[in-house]
């Protein structure tokens, strides 16, 4: 589905990615862990076609999209749903999903909206409320719903749980899991090491800007040198 090789990129003349080579396959899901500033979100931001850059190669079922903008890349089926979940604030959070299919047919978006309301009730419910209106928890479920209306293949989640309450933190979780597909493939960007490589199929370990370990999630968990830097034991 993704293949990425020899991935770098820079902020002016600082190297941020170093290198990077990934897979990611239909129906997987793959994590990335490593610590703030280690590069995560600058390659998903690389991915998804927001951050230019130096070499290597970025390509969606074969294609190489190295050099395409990111609108060419959503029509191609790479998704991502921003750090901080950006939803717009004055927008109903219909017109936020709405926005999220601005590339396919109305027809279509109709079908998708009602998906989306299916998998999260509570934005049926407050469809027409403005959507900075809304609890963390639900502008993230709207972040994710939004993304969804582009009926994304490559689907990039960047830190869905971040500033919410614990009692939320499970339920964005199997949010997560319930968004795979065998259509549709997730790379996930999560503070939350543990919880992130639990429902992971597969990880990777992002050392300023480069891949130092890789593994099935269940190996990365039980890895003594993730435990103890990611981890917390």
């Amino acid at each position: 589905m993704l293949e990425i090789r020899s991935l770098a990129s820079a902020y002016g003349r600082i190297p941020a990615l170093k290198g990077i080579d990934l897979d990611l396959r239909p129906g997987e899901l793959v994590t990335l862990v490593g610590a703030n500033g280690a590069g995560k979100t600058t390659l998903l931001r690389a991915i998804s076609g927001v951050q230019p850059v130096t070499g290597g190669t970025v390509r969606i079922s074969g294609a190489d999209i190295t050099r395409a903008s990111s609108r060419h890349r959503v029509r191609l089926g790479i998704v991502q749903v921003p750090e901080g979940r950006q939803v717009f604030g004055p927008l109903s959070v219909e017109d936020n999903l709405r926005l999220g299919a601005y590339t396919r047919p109305r027809a279509e978006a109709e079908g998708s909206l009602e998906r989306v309301y299916a998998m999260f009730p509570v934005l049926k419910d407050k469809r027409g409320s403005s959507a900075g209106t809304l609890s963390g928890g639900q502008q993230q479920m709207l972040a994710m719903g939004r993304a969804l209306m582009a009926q994304p293949r490559v689907l990039l989640l960047d830190e869905p749980s971040m500033g919410l309450a614990p009692r939320l933190v499970a339920e964005i979780f199997a949010c997560v899991q319930a968004l795979r597909t065998a259509d549709t493939a997730i790379l996930l960007v999560e503070q939350n090491a543990g919880a992130a490589l639990a429902i992971a199929d597969r990880g990777y370990v992002l050392e300023t800007g480069q891949i130092v370990l890789t593994g099935t999630g269940a190996a990365l968990l039980a890895d003594a040198g993730v435990r103890s830097a990611y981890l917390g034991f």
